[in-house]
């Protein structure tokens, strides 16, 4: 990796300079000894041995983190990140956990950035919309690609049929409706489906369909007469009549919250419900419909392939650079954006929410967390972990070494001045 080259190459010259210093000292330490031993030849080797030792220090220092060093009493001190990998990720590990996961921190982090807002300025600009729908494109093309796979396809057959077999299907469907039918849910639906028949009932194209039916029928049952009569003229009317007939009766119904017909509705959904819950016949009939969905080979076979043709045509949708499938999910985000932004109500309920999710989910997420950082170091080698280490923090480290040369050199300097000092 190039990043890693470079690492190793400022590592290695910085580890060259810092040397290079402690051998330039060292060098003039044995030279001041074959030199005459003048005042300014003594403050010399004064600085060059309080540099040298400073530098021998700071070098020990420094290279008992990553390795041993061969010294009698002193070598057991060394190597200290190598010989203490799992103390030091599970230090690690906690100190991830209580000061960065912890409940006070997280709910702190949500409370500061507001993140509800953060998410609508995101999703205000049209090139993280895009990259939203490109996203979630990828991992819905990704679920589709694992759920191919025949054994994936196999198991997920056995878990719904297993599901479904311990299905009470009566009581389920009792249960169902009686959701559906509480308050008067159903007559909201019963509503929309009135005003699509009232309005199915006005276009062209039913009035002509009927009339056409009502010719078809003379034709059929009464030939003859068909022959001397104006089917088509009655056909028109007769088509014109009965929608008018029946709309008048669809808006009747649409009108009356208390109307026979809806009476007679309520009424039929809840002996249908009741009947579902005791009556051992429709429960027997219930239990058919389970055994049939479970085990007929045709209906089977016929999910099957609708299943494998919509799955066909969305990989095949997702595939394209035109994908209808990521144009409706980048839509989706603009929704959202808009929707978080032009609503405080729904972004203070939105942080609310994410609140109450990270303290109720912050133990166990920096618990796992925790464990997840301590196990990966424990895992990991010895001395790779020490040399990996190295890598990134060696060069800043070289510095100490430098830095203890050159305080070594001013310590010496000041000490002699000092000698001269006390000695005058």
């Amino acid at each position: 990796m190039p990043g890693d080259w470079n690492l190793t190459n400022d590592l290695r010259r910085a580890k060259w300079q810092a040397t290079g210093l402690l051998l330039l000292v060292t060098a003039v330490f044995v030279a001041s000894h074959w030199l005459p031993a003048t005042l300014t030849v003594r403050g010399v080797k004064a600085v060059a041995e309080a540099a040298m030792v400073g530098a021998l220090a700071d070098w020990f220092a420094v290279t008992a983190l990553f390795r041993r060093i061969p010294l009698p009493w002193l070598g057991r001190h060394t190597a200290i990140i190598a010989r203490n990998k799992d103390r030091i990720g599970e230090n690690l590990a906690v100190f991830v956990r209580d000061k960065f996961l912890d409940t006070p921190s997280l709910l702190a982090l949500v409370r500061q950035h507001d993140p509800a807002q953060q998410l609508a300025h995101w999703l205000a600009a049209p090139a993280h919309r895009q990259l939203l729908g490109q996203q979630l494109g990828r991992v819905l093309a990704g679920v589709l690609e694992m759920v191919q796979d025949r054994q994936v396809e196999r198991w997920l057959t056995r878990a719904l049929r297993s599901v479904l077999a311990q299905v009470d299907m009566g009581q389920s469907l009792a249960t169902l409706l009686a959701a559906l039918t509480h308050e008067g849910r159903h007559q909201v639906v019963l509503d929309d489906v009135l005003q699509r028949l009232s309005s199915l009932l006005r276009r062209e194209p039913t009035r002509l369909f009927m009339a056409q039916t009502i010719v078809q029928w003379l034709k059929r049952e009464h030939p003859l007469k068909e022959k001397v009569l104006p089917s088509d003229w009655l056909g028109d009317k007769g088509a014109d009549v009965l929608a008018e007939a029946l709309d008048s009766v669809l808006a009747e119904v649409a009108q009356d919250p208390q109307h026979q017909m809806r009476q007679a509705f309520d009424r039929s959904l809840a002996h249908f419900i009741q009947r579902l819950r005791s009556d051992a016949a429709y429960q027997a009939r219930a239990t058919e419909l389970r055994d049939y969905l479970l085990h007929d080979e045709n209906l089977a076979g016929y999910l099957h392939a609708l299943w494998s043709r919509t799955r066909a045509k969305l990989q095949a949708d997702l595939a394209s650079e035109q994908s209808w499938t990521v144009r409706k999910l980048a839509g989706m985000g603009q929704w959202l954006g808009q929707s978080l932004a032009q609503d405080a109500a729904l972004r203070a309920s939105m942080n609310a929410r994410l609140e109450r999710w990270a303290q109720a989910l912050a133990p166990d997420v920096s618990q796992f967390i925790a464990r997840h950082i301590q196990d990966t170091v424990q895992r990991w080698d010895a001395q790779e972990l020490s040399a990996l280490v190295e890598q990134h923090i060696g060069k800043d480290l070289q510095f100490i070494r430098i830095n203890g040369t050159l305080v070594g050199g001013a310590v010496g300097l000041l000490l002699f001045l000092s000698g001269l000092w006390l000695a005058h």
